[in-house]
């Protein structure tokens, strides 16, 4: 098979004069070859088969089956080609299915946003709306590989987007998140948009869920649930997310989550805030210059009422960690597992042990200070439980002279009082070998 350049290089020698062996030995190829390409019987870039075609033979088959069903996998299908003595490899059998455009298009996919659909850009005014989404974030290395959770919020007109990491999905860990974004953001948009969170949106109802309507009459703001797969109604955080997935976290170097909220953080700032914009009116300009064009409120002066709940297991030091800090509980409740209460805007934690019932309150400290919060009496209590734990005196001296103890010596006594002429304790016999060697004179020869 010749390519392209290879064909050009043949037709020009062609005119030059060249004959077909040397144009042959030019290019390494036989003559029957060139002489083909010259011809026009062949073209440049397709190979010549090799024989007839196989999947002629099944083609109507496939055609028909998906056109009964357009989804049906591609493996599936191979198994059944194979059935009716299809003698090719899987990867031409794909190679058949896309060159000769065999699947068709699923309608019901096509209006859902599938491939082909016709798309518009939807103006969105500045500050009239918020796109939010959780990513998991697989490799979290401070959860030994697992998942991280990020709450991703996205401003409509600006593209800035924002997020806070959070332990779990519930309700109070979403009201939190939301709140963290918004201030990150720089306030509160007039509407918010979510998919089918479950926390957000009745999944059988398909409307807001009243806890959560509460919470968005509380900062003023309207909801918009998505309709099930339309993923270009929210296009701006999906975008977000896809960019901060492959932009930031593949290459993130963080330990422990504040590690990451911090690296987010700046990545925020300083690369997505960066990205080149067009102003309404077309000129240049980056995601901050239109971000300064929202028109945001500000978070209300009071908190939501909320309270975060967590697990955690006390460490051997009796503390347990909450957000890179390190706060003391009593020292009976090592190795355990406590309830961690944190009252959203009261700056206190509670920890509960429900097994002993004790209850310990700190202050809350500002995330990732790597602080040990611990009162006098709960230092008073781990230093008494470590020194109870510890061995008076020195280490064991390896060289000391020990013989046997008085009461050791009392019990070898005992042993030697219950042994009977030969008899040993144990049942076991002790022959003496001179009274034998008088009953055989001839064992002492």
């Amino acid at each position: 098979m010749l390519t392209w350049e290879q064909d050009v290089e043949a037709h020009a020698l062609r005119s030059q004069g060249w004959n077909v062996s040397q144009i042959a030995r030019h290019l390494g190829r036989d003559r029957k070859t060139i002489r083909a390409y010259l011809s026009g019987e062949r073209t440049p870039g397709v190979r010549a088969p090799a024989g007839p075609d196989p999947f002629d033979k099944i083609v109507d088959y496939i055609g028909r089956r998906l056109s009964d069903d357009p989804h049906v996998w591609a493996s599936a299908l191979f198994d059944e080609a194979v059935g009716l003595g299809y003698p090719r490899a899987y990867s031409t059998f794909t190679r058949q299915l896309r060159e000769r455009r065999l699947r068709p298009v699923c309608p019901a996919c096509v209006t859902s946003g599938g491939a082909g659909v016709p798309t518009i850009e939807i103006e969105h005014p500045p500050g009239a709306e918020t796109q939010w989404d959780w990513v998991e974030l697989p490799g979290a290395p401070w959860l030994d590989g697992g998942n991280a959770l990020l709450l991703v919020g996205a401003l409509s007109f600006s593209s800035r987007f924002r997020g806070t990491f959070a332990e779990s999905m519930d309700q109070p860990h979403t009201f939190e998140a939301i709140e963290r974004t918004c201030a990150a953001l720089g306030g509160v948009s007039r509407r918010w948009r979510f998919d089918r969170m479950a926390t957000v949106i009745g999944i059988n109802t398909q409307q807001v869920l009243p806890s959560f309507a509460a919470f968005a009459k509380h900062h003023d703001v309207a909801v918009d649930p998505c309709p099930a797969y339309r993923p270009q109604r929210k296009g701006v955080v999906e975008k977000a997310i896809q960019f901060l997935t492959q932009r930031w976290w593949r290459t993130a170097k963080v330990a422990t989550a504040e590690d990451a909220q911090a690296s987010f953080d700046a990545f925020c700032v300083t690369i997505a805030d960066a990205l080149a914009r067009h102003d309404v009116d077309g000129t240049p300009s980056t995601v901050a210059g239109l971000a300064e064009q929202e028109q945001l409120r500000p978070l209300p002066a009071t908190r939501w009422p909320n309270t975060l709940s967590v697990q955690r297991k006390v460490a051997a030091n009796a503390t347990i960690s909450f957000r890179g800090n390190h706060y003391a509980v009593d020292p009976t409740s090592v190795g355990a597992t406590v309830s961690v209460s944190v009252p959203v805007g009261v700056h206190t934690i509670d920890i509960l042990d429900r097994a002993t019932g004790v209850l310990t309150r700190h202050r809350l400290v500002a995330s990732g200070q790597g602080a040990i919060v611990r009162d006098g009496d709960q230092a008073t209590a781990l230093e008494k439980a470590v020194l109870a734990a510890f061995t008076t005196g020195g280490p064991c001296r390896s060289k000391d002279n020990r013989p046997p103890s008085a009461a050791a010596e009392a019990l070898a006594a005992e042993v030697h009082a219950h042994t009977d002429g030969g008899a040993v304790p144990g049942g076991a016999v002790v022959i003496d070998l001179a009274a034998w060697a008088n009953h055989v004179p001839e064992a002492g020869r």
